[in-house]
């Protein structure tokens, strides 16, 4: 990767978080984890070089790339043969000669967090698997969990401390906002740490690739799903203060008072006390 870089001058640029993961073992457990077939479609959110991107095609049927950062599009495109006229890459005629089928490749020039908005998508037939930037990570993960339309799988690398919190049950010190935005579309199933000497550069933080499934039934549906957020927001706005005085701020007292009292939370509960399905009812109770 070095010598790739410094032969095309390409510097890297830190507020990109461009780290990438050389280590062929951990790119084999991310391809494992995603459970990956010649039918599946995948969605990769910074390619980078495309040391990913070569196990995907090696496993997918199509993967769709989307990488901000030009000067890496240009060598994606020459590494892979992608473009007007080109060829087969090596890649492709190997799944080609074991599968009889030939991998589809497409590259996008984009920042991936604005093409998702700008871009609303039903990527219910598609998995997520990627090595995330990890400026973008947490956004893009909420973004995607949009219910019905959210990717079957998530298979993606972040940091630690992301993968820490997408993770956590309540009580954890990590459990929060972002744990119940994704976890309102998405099951956790596992997660394994990948040390920084799998990365080039080597990333100032640890790093983990968490695996999650998209929830066979929406907990919620979409006319709540914006009065959640709210609910979960508020919340944890403050977390050592009672949730109950906080939600005054957007709900009616008597009415919360009620809220509570139905669902048997305690009026001194804190945000972090309360399950997911705590704050889906609390939700449903509300807006009903």
């Amino acid at each position: 990767m070095r010598q790739l870089l410094a032969t095309r001058g390409v510097q890297l640029t830190k507020s990109l978080g461009q780290n990438f993961l050389h280590d062929q073992n951990q790119l084999r457990r991310i391809i494992a984890a995603a459970e990956l077939s010649p039918s599946d479609k995948v969605l990769e959110i910074g390619p980078g070089l495309g040391p990913l991107t070569e196990f995907l095609l090696a496993h997918a049927g199509e993967v769709l790339a989307i990488e901000k950062d030009g000067r890496l599009v240009e060598i994606l495109r020459e590494r892979f043969n992608v473009g007007p006229g080109s060829r087969l890459s090596p890649f492709q005629q190997a799944r080609m000669s074991e599968t009889g089928a030939t991998p589809v490749l497409r590259l996008i020039h984009a920042d991936a967090l604005d093409f998702l908005k700008q871009e609303p998508g039903d990527w219910r037939d598609w998995k997520l698997v990627a090595n995330l930037p990890y400026s973008v990570a947490s956004p893009i993960l909420v973004e995607l969990a949009c219910g019905s339309r959210s990717p079957g799988k998530v298979a993606a690398t972040l940091q630690r401390e992301v993968a820490r919190r997408l993770m956590a049950g309540p009580g954890d010190k990590d459990y929060g906002v972002l744990t119940l935005l994704v976890q309102v579309d998405f099951e956790p199933r596992d997660s394994f740490k990948i040390p920084r000497s799998c990365f080039f550069p080597e990333p100032d933080v640890d790093s983990a690739c968490v695996i999650l499934d998209r929830r066979a039934h929406p907990l919620l549906p979409d006319n709540q799903r914006a009065a959640f957020v709210n609910i979960v927001k508020r919340a944890f706005s403050q977390r050592r203060k009672m949730m109950l005085k906080l939600l005054k701020a957007d709900w009616a007292e008597g009415k919360l008072a009620r809220a509570f009292a139905e669902l048997s939370i305690p009026p001194q509960a804190r945000a972090e006390e309360l399950k997911l399905d705590q704050f889906t009812a609390l939700t449903e109770v509300l807006t009903g």
